[in-house]
């Protein structure tokens, strides 16, 4: 990876790209516990906090809401510039974290999770755009595939580490200690990441601020990946919300293998990622994401044929899981080149309708699991997959940017 100056970096502070891009895997590793540390510690919260476990699943799909807002934040980004957002997000963490250590009540945590939840929203755009703007397209898929292995760092490292500070002083403690670490992180940003030259923000840029928001729906690529994005968001979070339900019914497993199980979905991520750094430029975005769409189609439908025993349930769990984050993290790079001038507004607004899609997922998945078991689960995951294949190849039905080599 080259170690030239990124654009508008002062000749003082010259920073090596890949410093940069390790920096940015340790921000979005913090930024990921600090939103997915709800999920497996929703009883300790319900305990810590006194109220019902229902409480605290309101909050995790509050959220979700979240996401929602990165439609309008996308733009904001492309105007005021990459750096100054992610700043912006790691003070929404670290602000929500302080929150929830001084005043350890229910309405004032879910406060504070929410605001945590929106510096994520506001965060993973701009990450993404920044890199999308600073490595060339050839090389983009390798860059992004590292740096999104804090997804999967953040269950493997990221969890258990706070699940062990917990234990050990306590959840008040947890939160004053994310906090502490956002602080540090948004000091390193400045430091370590280069600020853009700013747009002119006259009144005719105000004036304009959302209108790339129509391109979304305007340019034919762009519209495509989001309506993949949507369906594939769908599929994953229909099974993903169940599959704890379908061990446990099915193969009667205990509290522990269920969290192997958890472990096991980490790894796979962490496998999607590492494929997504070693291959995606060799295959061409577009192939690799395709790719990797075709093997969740087949790999969702498989699932209730070869997941009869839990060895082969949990392998074809993982299948799932690898082709799926491969897929999806492969799209990455394609979004930030759909629409060059409002990468951030392409990036969120992907973000934006996949968030929308998981909220749905988390919703039908129950009911699919009443009315057909794994196989309705399952196969109507399959088929939602394969309409965001279609949306995919509707998409970027000849388009092809001039770097890619071999798409």
């Amino acid at each position: 990876m080259t170690t030239k100056l990124l654009p508008g970096q002062p000749q003082s502070r010259q920073i090596p790209l890949y410093k940069q891009v390790i920096a940015l895997a340790l921000f979005k590793l913090l930024v990921n516990t600090s939103r997915r540390f709800v999920y497996p510690f929703a009883p300790v919260l319900s305990r810590g906090l006194d109220v019902p476990l229902a409480a605290i699943t309101t909050i995790i799909a509050a959220g979700q809401f979240t996401s929602i807002i990165g439609f309008f934040c996308g733009p904001f980004a492309d105007r005021l510039g990459y750096r100054a957002m992610m700043g912006y997000g790691l003070g929404c963490l670290f602000a929500g974290m302080l929150l929830c250590g001084f005043f350890p009540f229910y309405w004032l945590v879910f406060l504070g999770l929410l605001v945590t939840s929106l510096g994520k929203t506001v965060f993973d755009p701009a990450v993404q755009a920044f890199i999308g703007q600073n490595v060339p397209f050839q090389r983009r898929g390798r860059v992004i595939g590292l740096v999104e292995m804090s997804w999967a760092g953040s269950t493997l490292i990221g969890i258990p580490f706070l699940g062990l500070v917990i234990d050990q002083a306590g959840l008040i403690f947890s939160f004053y200690l994310l906090s502490l670490l956002a602080l540090i992180s948004w000091f390193s940003l400045k430091r370590i990441i280069p600020a853009e030259v700013k747009h002119d923000t006259g009144r005719r840029d105000r004036a304009e601020l959302f209108s790339s928001l129509k391109q979304l729906v305007r340019i034919r690529p762009a519209a495509g990946m989001l309506a993949f994005g949507f369906w594939i968001s769908i599929a994953n979070d229909s099974l993903f919300v169940i599959y704890g339900v379908w061990l446990e019914q099915n193969f009667h497993v205990t509290l522990l293998t269920l969290g192997f199980s958890t472990i096991a979905i980490g790894a796979a991520e962490l496998c999607g990622e590492s494929l997504t750094a070693l291959f995606a430029d060799r295959l061409g975005g577009k192939r690799a994401t395709v790719l990797g769409l075709v093997l969740v189609v087949i790999s969702y439908a498989l699932l209730p044929l070869v997941g009869l025993t839990l060895p082969l349930a949990l392998i074809g769990m993982f299948m799932v899981f690898v082709s799926f984050e491969f897929s999806m993290v492969c799209s990455f790079s394609l979004s930030t080149e759909l629409m060059p001038g409002s990468r951030a507004t392409m990036m969120a607004g992907f973000y934006a309708t996949a968030g929308i899609g998981r909220m749905i997922g988390v919703l039908i998945g129950t009911f699919l699991w009443e009315m057909g078991g794994i196989a309705g689960v399952a196969w109507t995951a399959s088929g939602l997959s394969a309409l965001g294949l279609l949306s995919l190849l509707w998409g970027l039905h000849g388009w092809n940017p001039c770097e890619e080599n071999g798409g």
